[in-house]
């Protein structure tokens, strides 16, 4: 039996061989994979052996021939102290389970239980499960690097990490395409990571520069080139000689600029603003756009020898909408990152929450899944349009706390004892051992009436 096939099964320990087959059929009809023991030194047997994981979860009887549930449940809880160790109860052990839920059972099942209220249960334990293993896998892959750069394992960003594995090394010019906030400068510096260049990152938004200081920004100035310019300055270009330029929102750069930054490229020299000196520079340029260049050329509004120039390497990064499968991943990096700046506990995601955000369209892409966890992070619902109900962090069929099981055991005891003594208060509060005062605080407590089990 591999081990894959274990950790996705429920095992199933009783010793008795009809509830067993009872229990069986319900949970396969339900498609929930099951294996069942008669004792719980078979399924430790299994669960010792050397190629098998832990099951997504244990439903125990508490009485059991060698090794009992309890036993079980503090074995297991050693283990793993987040798998799901749900037990049967016998009528008289009431007590019995309330113990074991102080100390750590997920949820017990009082015999004769019903099919649908056992495949509830562990339906439930199950889907907690599979959010801690999950949970687990996302904090071991943070952990082991996955170029927190570029964090992701769908198809499309595998496709955009091979190629920055095969050009970074290379030395080639690089053109990015994509959305805003789909990551283009996380992707231009994990470029300039693998690049082995010792030189500068050096990031230019050419969107957010006035185009009356563009050209000194980019290109750098003498002394007295114009009004203002008391000193020499350098330029971006220049900044990152023997590193990296990335020029994000190319699209953006005046027209009358792209035909400098073309003599740059082609000819690796740069003249400042009001020089005569042409100076070499060594550095590699990343451009991005979130525009169409070819469209944009082709109406004229951006240069077409330096559209095709920059296109020689291009790398189309997805938007988060086509890479679904990578937002758990994103999402637990920025809540680390947010716990972190905040000084807050890391958020735990329900299922319910992720298969909302599964089929949220991001038009804010990564940007605006940052800022998600953020608001998680902060105590806030997610803040995406639309969300009604449930907030982060909130399921549909949320586990009852501790508190609410316990007052719910004790319920049922009180109630058994008012059966046994036909609704006599004072029977009911000896067989319980409570005073009688405080037996009365309890029945008003849960609104239960002892005129309901006098009997003639």
């Amino acid at each position: 039996m591999h081990a894959v096939d274990e950790a996705s099964k429920l095992f199933l320990i009783e010793d008795e061989p009809a509830v067993r087959r009872g229990g069986e059929q319900a949970l396969r009809l339900a498609d929930i994979p099951v294996r069942s023991f008669a004792d719980a030194e078979s399924a430790l047997a299994v669960i010792n052996s050397t190629q098998a994981e832990l099951p997504c979860a244990v439903v125990c009887d508490v009485r059991l021939p060698g090794i009992d549930g309890m036993s079980l449940l503090k074995y297991l809880q050693q283990r793993d102290a987040e798998l799901p160790v749900i037990l049967m109860t016998g009528h008289g052990d009431i007590a019995m389970a309330v113990q074991a839920m102080r100390e750590g059972a997920y949820d017990f099942l009082e015999k004769p239980f019903s099919s649908d209220r056992l495949v509830e249960v562990v339906q439930r334990a199950r889907d907690k499960r599979a959010l801690v293993v999950e949970n687990r896998r996302l904090r071991e892959v943070l952990q082991a690097g996955c170029t927190a750069s570029l964090i992701g394992e769908s198809t499309a960003i595998e496709a955009v990490r091979r190629l920055v594995a095969a050009l970074a090394p290379a030395g080639v010019d690089i053109l990015i395409n994509g959305e805003t906030g789909s990551g283009k400068e996380v992707l231009a510096r994990a470029i300039h990571s693998a690049s082995g260049r010792q030189g500068l990152f050096v990031a230019v938004n050419c969107g957010a520069l006035p185009e009356s200081v563009f050209e000194s920004e980019i290109f750098g100035h003498e002394a007295g080139s114009f009004t203002g310019a008391g000193k020499r300055r350098i330029g971006k270009i220049e900044h990152a000689q023997g590193g990296t330029l990335f020029l994000d929102e190319i699209e953006s750069m005046p027209l009358n600029l792209q035909v400098k930054l073309l003599r740059v490229l082609q000819e690796r020299e740069v003249e400042r603003l009001g020089g005569n000196q042409r100076i070499p520079v060594d550095l590699r340029v990343v451009a991005a756009s979130k525009a169409d260049l070819k469209i944009e050329a082709e109406a004229g509004r951006f240069r077409a020898d330096l559209y095709y120039r920059l296109n020689v390497v291009a790398i189309d990064l997805p938007p988060l909408r086509a890479r679904r499968e990578d937002i758990p991943l994103l999402l637990a990096h920025f809540q680390r990152l947010a716990a972190a700046r905040y000084g807050r506990p890391v958020r735990e995601l329900s299922t319910v929450d992720v298969a909302r955000w599964h089929e949220y369209e991001w038009p804010g892409n990564v940007r605006e899944l940052k800022n998600v966890a953020d608001r998680l992070c902060l105590g806030l619902d997610d803040g995406l349009p639309g969300n009604a109900a449930p907030q982060a962090g909130a399921t549909e069929t949320q586990s009852p706390s501790l508190a609410e099981r316990v007052d719910a055991v004790e319920k049922q005891y009180i109630e058994t004892a008012l059966e046994a003594s036909r609704g006599q208060v004072q029977g009911a509060a000896d067989l319980l051992q409570l005073p009688k005062r405080t037996l009365h605080d309890k029945l008003h407590r849960y609104a239960i009436d002892p005129e309901r089990f006098r009997k003639p």
